[in-house]
């Protein structure tokens, strides 16, 4: 049974939802969402595809969950004009490029780019995120980046870490968004402000995710920013286990504070200091997840420049949405 059929355009209903057990049919829904693509399912008997879903309002970006009941394997030659972005949620799927075979759970997801063929594996107890981003939008988004036209395919990198890095904060901003999407008096449900965030989504997996234009982008970010401000945040990054205070960042950089936060938060978003405490947080999630549970989550703080821990696990959790136990945890259960 289909429940709603709609179409990408600007007119398209908010809601996706989708309930169906017809093959045929789950191809067609997939193929409007994200493109042309073969599906292969292994008991047709247990087949039962649910979409679950928004398109953001006044964009073709699509959020949603799907899950097929059974496993199926999906072969794609070429998405055409979208990018496919998933990361289980349960379960678990394999893509294979060619060149390589990717694991996706719930620690690392998987992106299709158009003109890559490839083959996913999804398993039947798979329940995934999905995001669907044109790739119009995607490389308008490069081009404003990079400052000037694309000449070849914008290729990603096939695996996505949902664990540590900017990736992983990408994720986070999705499931934000969706949580968002379900309340009636968002801000979400404007069409400016909802364009905006997908201008944001955009930009933030093209600086966050490798791809074959990454080198390009640096290019145009590093001649963007001042001699100075480069300067002070590769020492930012170098030192971050040391104890800096802002008068060692001043110094460093060379300028009055005034300038030096104006600046930060011009081009940075932030100012230094909440930068610095960003490296370091990142720092500490990405040797939790390395020790898996052989060093204290306390030690592991500390050598970070953490020493309260209770403020600590409350700024962890406010930023990676998780405790740092739980980020243990998931580190465990993934050995």
């Amino acid at each position: 049974m289909l429940n709603k059929n709609y179409d990408l355009g600007s007119n398209a209903p908010t809601k996706i939802i989708a309930d169906i057990r017809d093959a045929g049919d789950a191809i067609s829904w997939m193929s409007n969402i994200c493109g042309p693509h073969e599906l292969k399912v292994h008991n047709a008997s247990k087949m039962h595809f649910r979409h679950i879903g928004n398109i953001l309002n006044s964009t073709t970006t699509a959020i949603g969950h799907i899950e097929y009941g059974t496993d199926v394997t999906v072969k794609v030659e070429d998405l055409n004009n979208s990018y496919s972005i998933s990361l289980p949620v349960s379960g678990f799927q394999e893509l294979d490029t060619g060149d390589n075979t990717v694991q996706s759970n719930v620690t690392s997801g998987v992106i299709i780019s158009p003109a890559n063929a490839c083959e996913l594996r999804i398993s039947g107890n798979c329940r995934k995120t999905l995001v669907r981003i044109s790739r119009q939008a995607m490389e308008l988004g490069l081009e404003s980046l990079i400052g000037q036209s694309i000449s070849k395919p914008l290729i990603f990198e096939s695996k996505m870490d949902a664990n540590i890095g900017a990736s992983s904060a990408w994720w986070r901003t999705i499931h934000y968004i969706e949580s968002e999407l379900s309340n009636p008096d968002s801000l979400y449900n404007s069409p400016a402000f909802i364009r905006d965030i997908e201008q944001a989504l955009i930009k933030g997996i093209l600086t966050s995710q490798p791809h074959n234009y990454s080198d390009e982008i640096k290019r145009a970010v590093h001649s963007k920013l001042p001699s100075y401000l480069i300067k002070t945040i590769d020492y930012l990054k170098l030192n971050a286990r040391n104890e800096i205070h802002i008068d060692d960042i001043e110094w460093i950089s060379g300028v009055s504070r005034n300038k030096l936060y104006s600046d930060f938060k011009r081009y940075i978003g932030v100012p230094p200091t909440a930068y610095l405490k960003r490296i370091r947080m990142e720092g500490v999630r990405s040797d939790i997840i390395r020790c898996t549970g052989e060093e204290s989550i306390s030690t592991l703080a500390f050598s970070w420049g953490f020493n309260h821990l209770g403020r600590f696990s409350t700024e962890y959790r406010k930023m990676f949405g998780e405790t740092p136990s739980e980020t243990q945890a998931k580190a465990r259960f993934n050995l």
